[in-house]
């Protein structure tokens, strides 16, 4: 698609959101549009059903299909298989990256933190569905430093029950941060504390 097209769509399927994973979703991407959500498995969303914005403001609805078989089961404990909660944050950041790219933002996302997380319930391999409520996204173009950033609030569902919230999260849009040639070594093939004159 149009990178207009892609501004203006107000919901993405899986296949969209693979295709942005691997940098293949938009036909005419502008300069330092380097955004990439994770790829599968890492990939947190099967589908956004809505995104919204009304001016620094929006809402994000996504879901998440959970898989018997899905890989942090495996892992996450033998004999006690459930997911990690810090993924259904991590769903959460996802997201508002995608938001701040879909706002217009040009560069990577990068996680900047959270404020309080609250976890009352879990996912198991049976259950369905878990969705994914983000509200109150504010969004910020800090054009002297040729950034952007994405604050949120957001509530995570499983089958329509409550198990998580998560307030202020934050993310920020970089240009100049991505290292392209991994795994050969080059420009930021190394990573550290962000630059001090980054105002975010």
């Amino acid at each position: 698609m149009k990178y207009q097209e892609f501004l203006e769509k107000n919901r993405f399927d899986l296949q969209e959101l693979i295709a942005f994973s691997y940098g293949r979703l938009i036909d005419d991407p502008p300069e330092d549009f380097d955004a990439r959500l994770p790829a599968p498995p890492f990939l947190m969303m099967d589908r956004i059903l809505s995104i919204e914005k009304s001016g620094g403001r929006g809402k994000i609805i996504a879901e998440q299909d959970i898989r018997l078989d899905a890989w942090y089961f495996q892992c996450h404990f033998p004999g006690d298989p459930v997911q990690p909660g810090c993924l259904c944050v991590d769903a959460v950041w996802q997201l508002m990256g995608f938001f701040g790219v879909w706002s217009g933002a040009l560069g990577a996302g990068r996680t900047l933190g959270c404020g309080e997380v609250e976890f009352s319930g879990q996912i198991r391999p049976h259950n369905r569905v878990v969705r994914f409520e983000i509200d109150g996204v504010r969004f910020r173009t800090l054009k002297q430093a040729g950034a952007a950033i994405v604050i949120a609030n957001a509530d995570v569902f499983i089958d329509g029950e409550m198990i998580t919230t998560v307030r202020n999260a934050r993310i920020g849009i970089f240009k100049g941060i991505t290292y392209k040639n991994y795994p050969l070594p080059g420009e930021n093939c190394r990573g550290g504390i962000h630059q001090k004159e980054n105002p975010l």
